[in-house]
């Protein structure tokens, strides 16, 4: 589709919940300051069970201190909602108030979420919990295990009619999800789509498998978690999960009517393309088509980013092929940040809360700085390090990968 066919499309409302913050004003806030909240994780179903011919384990990553839940969510439905469930509902929530859409029929509002297997620490839970009583299995379950489950709740919270369903691209879920929602509001199938990065709830089985197979961070910085989470540096080992959740409102600019909704940015143009690759390691071609891709669906030159959002987890192998892959599509001048540094790796809702973290950026006209960026792997990038700083956004670039050969590219430009 040429650009001048194509109507355009905007973001109306975010939410967004995360270790830093709860909430766009909390969440941006810390995002500014470079707070974070990296330590030994403590919540249950996280470390490796007690055993007294092994050491214990000490998985780090950013954990949330508390979900405020609003008063409208009916409490029947929290008392069975895992954490992941109760993390959409909050996102969807603020998302949902952000661009009123109390005054859009319900049934021309659509829904995707980004993530699958998102309630395992729960499920593992119930497993260890249930292991020698299985009969007596708790009836939720039945539902919990399977991956809707999450737009079910989210349909009944808030009277979602138009269509609803989950899609997996491991990390590059959440920015999977706005691709999709882009295209079912370009489509006509509903005139307003929320995007979800759902909070993927790992247990200690998905900890030490990323760590066994040299994604996630090791014991090295153990003794000072603040140390661990260093995407682009010299000293860099392995992603440092955060949890996070995150809502996008995507519908077009022409058929907006509610006066009180001011949009953070139009979506300008994306891609997404697969290297036909099952396993995790990236594939420098694969990001570099992904990239112009969306330069190209947008009608943007290289020199019209001002800011680049990478995907940037702090993999040995996975940062230096995606500053490559920006260097080779002529994107070496752009200013750059990694929001993993502070967030941490919200694996499928990462996409979504980097979405987020753009649009908060653009509007604050401010990047945050990038945490523990003491060696940059490559110093000739035009990096924000030690402190945020000003600056003005038009066009931003923001990037997404995935276990399985996924890469994806959004570009989001001011309205």
């Amino acid at each position: 589709m040429q650009r001048s066919d194509r109507a355009e499309l905007i973001v109306s409302g975010v939410g967004v919940v995360s270790a830093i913050g709860q909430g766009q004003a909390a969440f941006a806030a810390a995002l500014l300051e470079g707070r974070h909240r990296f330590d030994v994780m403590q919540r249950a179903g996280r470390q490796l069970p007690q055993n007294a011919d092994a050491p214990a384990s000490s998985f780090l990553g950013a954990e949330i201190e508390q979900l405020v839940m609003p008063e409208a969510i009916p409490k029947t439905l929290l008392r069975t909602a895992s954490l992941s469930g109760q993390a959409a509902l909050v996102a969807l929530h603020e998302a949902w108030l952000d661009a009123c859409l109390r005054e859009v029929e319900p049934d021309r509002i659509g829904l995707v979420i980004g993530g699958s297997n998102v309630q395992q620490r729960e499920l593992t839970q119930v497993h260890d919990a249930y292991r020698d009583r299985v009969r007596f299995l708790r009836p939720t379950y039945a539902m919990s295990f399977m991956d809707n489950d999450l737009c079910g709740l989210c349909t009944e919270a808030f009277g979602i009619g138009g269509f609803a369903y989950t899609l997996g691209g491991a990390s590059a879920s959440g920015q999977m999800a706005v691709l999709q929602a882009l295209e079912a509001v370009q489509s006509g199938r509903v005139d307003v789509c929320i995007a979800m990065g759902a909070l993927m709830d790992i247990s200690y089985w998905e900890c030490q498998g990323f760590r066994s197979i040299g994604a996630m961070g090791s014991d090295r910085y153990a003794e000072e978690p603040a140390q661990a989470c260093r995407p682009f540096d010299a000293g860099s080992d392995g992603f440092i999960y955060g949890e996070a959740c995150a809502a996008v409102v995507i519908e077009r600019a022409d058929t907006l009517r509610r006066s009180n909704v001011a949009p953070y940015a139009r979506l300008s143009g994306w891609a997404m393309g697969m290297d036909g690759n099952r396993n995790p390691n990236p594939s420098l071609e694969g990001e570099i088509a992904a990239i112009r891709g969306a330069l190209e669906h947008a009608g943007l030159a290289p020199g019209d980013i001002d800011y680049i959002n990478p995907h940037g987890t702090g993999s040995a192998i996975g940062d230096p092929v995606e500053l490559k892959a920006l260097r080779a599509c002529g994107l070496g001048d752009a200013a750059i940040n990694a929001s993993k540094s502070v967030i941490g790796h919200g694996l499928s809702a990462a996409g979504a809360v980097e979405v987020v973290a753009v649009l908060l950026q653009m509007r604050a006209g401010r990047l945050h700085p990038t945490r523990n960026l003491d060696r940059p792997i490559d110093p000739d990038f035009n990096w924000v390090r030690q402190q945020a700083v000003s600056h003005p956004i038009e066009h931003a670039l923001n990037l997404s990968m995935g276990f399985g050969g996924v890469n994806t590219a959004v570009c989001l430009s001011k309205c």
